[in-house]
């Protein structure tokens, strides 16, 4: 009702800008939710402070918004020559650069904000980490064929940020789960970037999926079997038991039907197949608070 009484130029604006920060997509905060998640419940031990799980609840979502901001920002002459995103409203002109920057630049201070009234000390040190890679990530993919790894180390960061928040430090632990999260990152954006290979190779942007070239369904293979080792390897560092195991299995298993869907290469499989890595991140969240409840 609220929407239908705004006049038609507010509406449009707002929809464009919820577009912009992916608002109505949200798979991409969900795919950072997930292991920062992993991190809060595994330094707490069990269920982390109510404080840390809104802050960091809320970033992931800030900072989500805000790459996405900067990311079409630095893709607004590129896009139009996309099919999936020729129509962004920054790529059309419904948006304008200077607004998208300041969505980045705004949206990034109130995370900070929320990091400095919140938060300790090293969690401040280690936010301004994250909102460099945050800021950088996107114009990798004119100067590397590694743009998904840069992206791996921006959706990684929010790991040691939570733990340092929940335990006040950083332990071996942290830096499995970070390198766990940075491998699953780079598999699923290259099924990602393989929906838009074609796309991409003729106005030159740069990805793993063009790197990997026929060799990309193989790499992403071994690269979700390094996932499951390493959280495995984490699990029996943290001494967890079954319902974590289960959980690990549960990923696993989806990683398998990943390789099914993008068997052909086929745009709508690989990105069905990316879509569907939400429910092997949230498998792991399920084993893990299980496993640390009971």
């Amino acid at each position: 009702m609220l929407q239908n009484a705004m006049p038609d130029p507010v509406r449009t604006r707002l929809i464009d800008y919820a577009r912009l920060l992916r608002i109505d997509r949200p798979i991409g905060s969900l795919l950072l939710l997930w292991p920062t998640w992993w991190s809060l419940w595994l330094a707490a031990g069990g269920m982390p402070s109510l404080s840390n799980i809104v802050v960091f609840t809320l970033g992931v979502f800030f900072m989500r918004a805000a790459g996405c901001a900067i990311n079409d920002f630095a893709d607004r002459d590129w896009d139009r020559h996309v099919e999936r995103t020729q129509d962004r409203p920054l790529t059309t002109g419904r948006i304008q650069a200077w607004e998208a920057v300041a969505l980045f630049a705004g949206l990034c201070l109130i995370s900070f904000l929320m990091v400095v009234f919140f938060t300790n000390t090293l969690t401040l040190y280690l936010s301004f980490g994250g909102a460099l890679l945050a800021f950088i990530y996107p114009f990798m993919k004119r100067y590397t064929h590694l743009p998904q790894l840069f992206l791996g180390a921006a959706f990684s960061w929010a790991i040691p940020m939570a733990w340092a928040a929940e335990a006040g430090e950083l332990s071996q632990l942290t830096w499995l789960l970070f390198t766990a999260n940075v491998l699953w990152t780079v598999a699923y954006d290259t099924l990602y970037a393989m929906v838009d290979r074609d796309d991409d190779l003729k106005v030159g942007i740069k990805s793993t999926a063009i790197l990997f070239g026929d060799a990309d369904r193989v790499i992403i293979g071994i690269l979700q079997a390094l996932v499951v080792v390493v959280l495995v390897i984490a699990g029996n560092q943290a001494e967890l038991g079954s319902f974590y195991y289960l959980g690990v299995v549960g990923m696993a298993t989806l990683f398998v039907y990943h390789q099914y869907l993008a068997r052909e290469r086929a745009r709508a499989g690989c990105f069905k197949a990316f879509l569907n890595n939400n429910w092997a991140g949230f498998a792991v969240v399920v084993g893990l608070a299980l496993d640390l409840a009971l």
